[in-house]
């Protein structure tokens, strides 16, 4: 679906998020029965924090317009504000994509934190209340991309969030990640001593997200939940059955939690170790295949080595614009997406254009409905022409 087509949501999106009231009401409110199941006949199409090619990252309108444009999960990046709320920011601090700098009010908040041995210095999202989060708004990203609903959106909660799955008239998945849990855990503190690691799962279980991987409770509520951090998502596993993936950067990225570089993750020692944790690995594309000079190179077996061991690979991050386009693609982010999913054999994709992803795996994929409907079709042409000829 086109942009001008979630247009009117998006403008009652701008009416509400301006009010600062949060749009989406209780989901438990707004199930619905019979709903269109999950494909998994392909590789999952994940919205990597929402359509972000055309609206800003992490807004109710950009996962709403990834629904449109047919994303199987919709991807988000889960932080903690300063009374405890968990809400959908991928940054820790405020100044890059938000209007922060605009709110004098705010000014004296300016703080240098230590960040995985780095001095970092900005408007810190552990230091705002969520009332003050929701008074300020997000701005695209990339100045390359539409700049026309900056200022329009506000940041939503990971309630929020969930409630925007839960509403789609199709089952629609979650892919939440743990966000720098040694920074948080640091900087927030709940009752009871509990961690930011049981408040996230705690509101899944309040939302109904439960099951192993592709079992009945879980197809009704997909999610996959995911972090850089190893040792949060063990801590966890006590916790939930709920599928889980462990995401990697690529050098010179170390893990925060154990400072570990992500190389000695890929081992066969660590990949059989973690298994008993984890559904899947979501590596960068770099890790996967090496880049020299902006081409591609021969590929690592870091693939086919995770699915020996039963792991799911879901990669990131695959844009369209020529900046992020490997040369091997000429241009062409369809042959990009035939390379990952029919030549390296990955099982989900995380992008910013959820629609591009979808039409061609429309298109190409021999279980696509557009391939049912033209099937129907061409039958019922061939019976008109038998009966033509019987006649």
């Amino acid at each position: 679906m086109s942009l001008t087509g979630v247009l009117p949501l998006i403008f009652l999106l701008l009416l509400v998020g301006c009010s600062g009231i949060p749009f989406y009401p209780f989901p438990s409110k707004l199930e619905k029965k019979d709903k269109e199941s999950l494909q998994t006949s392909r590789p999952y199409n994940i919205a990597h924090r929402g359509a972000i090619g055309e609206l800003p990252e992490e807004t109710a309108a950009a996962y709403v317009k990834a629904i449109e444009d047919g994303a199987d999960f919709l991807e988000t990046d889960i932080l903690a504000t300063k009374d405890g709320a968990l809400v959908c920011f991928h940054d820790l601090i405020l100044d890059d994509i938000t209007d922060v700098a605009e709110h004098k009010q705010f000014a004296h908040r300016n703080r240098t934190y230590d960040v995985q041995g780095s001095n970092v210095t900005g408007h810190f999202i552990v230091d705002f209340t969520l009332e003050e989060i929701k008074s300020l708004r997000v701005k695209q990203r990339y100045p390359d991309r539409d700049q026309q609903y900056n200022g329009k959106f506000q940041i939503i909660t990971f309630e929020e969030f969930i409630s925007i799955a839960l509403d789609a008239s199709r089952v629609v998945g979650i892919y939440p990640e743990i966000k720098s849990p040694v920074f948080i855990n640091q900087h927030v503190k709940w009752s009871s001593g509990k961690r930011y690691e049981d408040k996230f799962v705690e509101t899944l279980k309040k939302y109904g997200y439960k099951g192993t991987y592709m079992s009945k409770d879980w197809l009704m509520k997909p999610v996959f939940i995911q972090s850089f951090a190893p040792t949060s998502l063990i801590h966890i596993s006590n916790q939930t059955d709920l599928p889980k993936v462990l995401v990697m950067a690529e050098p010179p990225g170390l893990t925060q939690d154990t400072n570990q570089s992500y190389w000695t993750l890929t081992s066969n020692a660590y990949l059989k170790f973690i298994k008993d944790y984890v559904v899947g690995i979501g590596p960068s594309k770099d890790m996967v295949v090496p880049v020299v000079n902006n081409y591609l190179q021969t590929p690592t077996d870091l693939v086919t080595r995770a699915h020996s061991y039963g792991l799911e690979v879901h990669s990131y991050i695959y844009r369209n614009e020529n900046a992020f386009l490997h040369l091997n693609f000429s241009q062409d982010p369809y042959l990009e997406f035939d390379y990952w999913m029919n030549k390296m054999g990955v099982d989900g994709i995380f992008t910013d254009f959820t629609g591009s992803l979808h039409r061609f795996q429309e298109w190409t994929s021999p279980l696509s409905r557009d391939n049912e409907d033209a099937s129907a079709l061409l039958r019922k042409i061939a019976s008109m022409l038998s009966n033509y000829t019987k006649n």
